[in-house]
């Protein structure tokens, strides 16, 4: 789900998962979260995937470093542009 946190020093995107935004509210009471689209409009909202993880798994993820992901180099390139421009505007709007 893709949501826009309002506040008068700054507006900017965040998809995440569906449940997440309960926290957010919870977390910045003081700001309005507006999803977008505000319609659910598509099943990308709420990834079956993300909901198999367990925190069993992350410890043991965490712990063994597995499974490990190996991706091809353009892959790493590229993504690695999209976090810097999360992290730049994170920055930017004081998180």
């Amino acid at each position: 789900m893709k949501f826009t946190i309002k506040s008068e020093a700054t507006e900017f995107i965040v998809a995440t998962e569906a449940g997440i935004i309960h926290q957010m509210e919870k977390a910045s009471p003081q700001k309005t979260f507006i999803p977008a689209p505000p319609e659910n409009t598509c099943a990308c909202n709420e990834c079956p995937h993300m909901k198999r993880n367990t925190l069993e798994k992350l410890y043991v993820c965490m712990k063994y470093e597995l499974p490990e992901v190996i991706l091809p180099d353009w892959v790493i390139r590229e993504g690695v542009k999209s976090i810097d421009r999360m992290l730049e505007i994170s920055a930017k709007a004081g998180l």
